[in-house]
């Protein structure tokens, strides 16, 4: 029996599952402060007996085992959060062995297993929705240096037609800034779900989208790139985002998934919204293992 933890800034899935990706029990609690979430979620695993535990959280954390503050959540905008021993606490309360890394790596690691990316080498995954976060895997390692990638926030060109400011408090006009779900209702006075009809919405989006996903292409060639998070529910939008990445690509390179079968390389997820749950079961076998 295996535990995990989708951490979100806005609720928390708890999940107990076998290493086969099978959820058999989980949970929803809704993100407070710490001592009102925090509590609930141990009480869940208690009664479980878990093995293992993989916590895919929403960050900054530090992934860094070496690092004195390894499994914190760090400068965070939820400030009740910030500085938080997330790794610490629940290694403290249930005694098992706990893999921890980002929200976004675990759903990569998920779909890597067993859904979308399953039998290849390697993949990103790119949730785009309250804010925009990617993990990749290669050869079956989440993808880590100094710290865990924050693909999310590189800097895009603005489309000639957009005066928008952004709404990322750091970078302002980032992707997340540009192209995110509060972005999206920033600019346009209504959620992306109100605006489905709206094509003029959803070209400016992908416009932003396919400039950021050349890039992860041309950085990291990953064998398949899965968009997940509330904006890929719009259906219009993958198409435009294909179309896009071929343009941008321009014929410079030679695989037929980066040309006229690109619509089998840039998908939606195998897992559907169980991505980051199951990635955490993934995380607490392989924890365990180890």
């Amino acid at each position: 029996m295996l535990g995990s933890i989708e951490a979100g800034g806005t609720k928390f899935v708890c999940a107990i599952g076998t290493e086969e990706g099978e959820i058999l029990d989980r949970i929803t609690i809704p993100t407070r402060t710490p001592n009102e979430t925090i509590p609930e979620v141990i009480q869940f695993f208690r009664k479980e007996k878990i093995s293992a535990l993989g916590i895919g959280s929403f960050g900054p954390i530090d992934v860094k085992k070496e690092s004195p503050t390894y499994g914190n959540i760090l400068n965070t905008p939820k400030l009740a959060w910030q500085n938080y021993p997330f790794l610490e606490t629940m290694q403290n309360a249930l005694q098992v062995p706990i893999g921890f890394t980002t929200d976004v790596n675990a759903a990569a690691l998920g779909e890597y297993v067993f859904g979308a990316a399953k039998n290849l080498q390697s993949c990103l995954y790119i949730t785009i929705g309250t804010g925009i976060g990617a993990g990749a895997v290669f050869q079956g390692e989440l993808l880590e240096g100094l710290s865990h990638p924050e693909m999310g926030h590189i800097i895009v060109r603005k489309h000639p037609d957009d005066s928008f400011e952004g709404v990322c408090p750091y970078h302002h006009d980032c992707l997340e800034g540009l192209a995110s779900g509060p972005a999206i209702e920033k600019r346009w006075g209504k959620k992306g779900a109100e605006l489905s009809d709206v094509k003029k919405v959803w070209e400016l989006e992908a416009y932003y989208i396919a400039q950021a996903l050349v890039q992860y292409i041309m950085i990291l060639m990953p064998e398949k790139i899965i968009i997940g998070g509330g904006v890929s529910n719009q259906t219009s939008i993958f198409p435009l985002i294909h179309q896009q990445v071929k343009e941008l690509l321009n014929g410079y390179f030679t695989p037929p998934l980066l040309n006229d079968n690109i619509v089998d390389y840039i998908v939606k997820p195998g897992l559907n919204g169980d991505a980051g749950i199951i990635g955490g079961l993934v995380l607490a076998k392989r924890e365990l293992e180890n």
